[in-house]
């Protein structure tokens, strides 16, 4: 099976304070299977590491209000290529991120609170019928 995972569940320091969430859980998964690393806010042109984000009202902001929607659907979009391009059949995500959150994402008021939703990327994957899978449930 071909799929697309989080790069920062991979090791690859991608993740917005310049750090990774690995997970030997993840990599045990995959063993045999073809991985397609992917971190859409990388692929869209935002640095490692950049300040933190969250979807405020349907616009990616970071949290001193400044909008990087753009980057983070510039990203989606040329990570759900790579992604279709491999002829991946799943996704696993990272979680609660406003680009890869499958179930839930912060609510945008940088307090560490969750609501139901999904990332850019994740619902991006959605629409194109590409199961996505949040890491926590393997």
């Amino acid at each position: 099976m071909i799929i697309g995972v989080s790069a920062c569940l991979l090791g690859e320091n991608c993740k917005y304070n310049g750090g990774n969430n690995e997970s030997k859980k993840l990599k045990d998964y995959v063993k045999g299977h073809t991985v397609v690393p992917v971190c859409p806010e990388v692929m869209g042109g935002l640095p490692t590491p950049r300040d933190p984000a969250e979807i405020i009202g349907g616009v990616v902001r970071q949290k001193s209000g400044c909008s990087v929607d753009a980057e983070f659907r510039k990203g989606a979009r040329a990570a759900l290529k790579k992604v279709k391009d491999a002829g991946a059949e799943l996704a696993i995500l990272q979680s609660r991120s406003p680009s890869c959150g499958v179930k839930e994402i912060y609510d945008g008021s940088f307090t560490g609170h969750l609501v139901k939703g999904k990332g850019v990327f994740a619902a991006m994957l959605e629409e194109e019928g590409i199961r996505a899978m949040d890491v926590e449930d393997l």
